[in-house]
């Protein structure tokens, strides 16, 4: 299979969180059917918890067997364990904990205190990265990997003109003075991020529209990181009216621009 980048169109915030919840555990089925386990790569925002709590509230839930699926985050705020903005704090009471999971299946990225330095905290998230990974390789791949994508274009914790988005050489940085609270962060490189089968990046709203205009019209990952997402498979912009306002007229095409109505093959 050949990689694909589609965006999807739906009329408002809660048909988009419901249509993808539906999508993932539709593919998350097909997945460990063929293959008999599974990665998932987490995100953070308002889109992100929107998705997992449908994903929970949905009867489908349980045709799912989550003791087969490992989750982590592709960033994280770095902050105490349980604090209310951390990714994985809001993962959980979204959805994780309504799973019954073993805790080795949740692998969330360090807390301040756990190592002597934020970089250390990068370094071990790394190591526990290639823990999991196959022999010779650096990181496991995703089968389904989610983002968010920010205002200014930004995914995980890599940001416009910021070096953290060109890194190659490790799989997981510090980002120590992110231009949005709070500072400090750990994020998964971008070889990490298009390593997985399928991104599937996730927005909403009309302050999203430039940078999601931008992303599909090319635009240098410098200045908007999320045109740099690129799944082995899929990529996937799944995004409601507003957020599809600025989608340039050349790109809306059957073959670049879907709307759900039009979405009948599996993702």
């Amino acid at each position: 299979m050949t990689n694909e980048r589609r965006v999807l169109v739906h009329p408002d915030k809660a048909s988009l969180a419901g249509s993808v919840a539906a999508r993932f555990i539709t593919k998350i089925i097909d997945v460990l059917e063929e293959q008999g386990s599974a990665h998932v790569s987490l995100t953070g925002g308002s889109m992100g918890e929107a998705v997992l709590s449908a994903i929970r509230d949905s009867a489908a839930r349980q045709s799912v067997d989550w003791s087969k699926i490992t989750f982590w985050w592709s960033d994280e705020r770095y902050l105490p364990r349980g604090d209310p903005d951390r990714n994985d704090t809001q993962a959980k009471a979204a959805l994780l904990d309504a799973l019954g999971l073993d805790p080795a299946q949740i692998k969330s990225a360090p807390a301040p205190g756990e190592h002597a330095t934020i970089e250390e905290a990068a370094e071990a998230y790394a190591a526990e990265l290639k823990a999991a990974a196959p022999e010779g390789a650096e990181h496991p791949r995703f089968d389904v990997l989610f983002l968010g994508v920010g205002p200014d274009g930004h995914i995980a914790s890599l940001f416009p003109e910021r070096a953290a988005v060109h890194v190659t050489d490790r799989t997981v940085v510090a980002e120590t003075d992110s231009p949005k609270p709070p500072p400090e962060r750990l994020s998964f490189t971008l070889p990490v991020i298009n390593a997985a089968d399928r991104i599937w990046l996730v927005l909403a709203g009309a302050d999203k529209a430039g940078a999601l205009g931008l992303a599909l019209a090319g635009a240098s990952i410098s200045d908007v990181p999320a045109a740099g997402a690129e799944g082995r498979k899929r990529t996937v912009f799944f995004v409601d009216q507003d957020a599809a306002a600025e989608v340039p007229e050349d790109l809306i095409t059957p073959e670049q621009f879907w709307t759900a109505a039009h979405a009948v093959d599996p993702l």
